[in-house]
């Protein structure tokens, strides 16, 4: 039992003294910088290509697709809302219509790849070669059983 309260307050000992003299250590005079020196920040450039919201197909689907460009790089993006079933073989489609049948014929849509999540915001990567204007939709896909489960209508910012 005295060996419990004596680990205790060693222990108590240790935090209370560690925290003072790490203030102590911390209370150091910021150093201004000398006038004529700037300090270059990235700025990263973000802008609004196209956006839709998703719209059920074979499964319930919700949420919000935005295109962006990102310092000269497109993406597809899902923001934190977007939501949908769950399935085998589930892709990422860019497709030619405004809106996907719940069964798509080749040649009407490229693949941007597996989906990453079915709920939570979730980025992709457009290829750079890709002419976006052939393209109206996105839409979440199962290969395996040629399944729109939802998409959304691209329009432009």
């Amino acid at each position: 039992m005295k060996f419990n309260k004596l680990a205790g307050f060693g222990i108590a000992s240790i935090l209370l003294f560690g925290s003072v003299g790490q203030l102590a250590v911390n209370l150091q005079p910021v150093q201004a910088q000398r006038a004529g020196r700037s300090i270059r920040v990235a700025a990263k450039s973000k802008s609004l290509i196209a956006s839709g919201n998703f719209v059920k197909a074979e499964k319930a689907t919700s949420g919000k697709a935005k295109i962006v460009n990102i310092n000269g790089r497109r993406y597809l993006e899902f923001d934190k809302a977007f939501s949908t079933g769950n399935g085998p073989d589930v892709k990422i489609i860019l497709h030619k219509n405004s809106s996907i049948p719940l069964n798509i014929k080749e040649g009407n849509y490229i693949t941007l790849g597996r989906i990453k999540s079915f709920n939570g915001k979730q980025r992709y990567a457009i290829p750079n070669n890709l002419n976006l204007a052939n393209y109206k939709s996105v839409g979440i896909w199962c290969e395996e059983f040629n399944a729109t489960f939802g998409f959304a209508s691209l329009r432009g910012a």
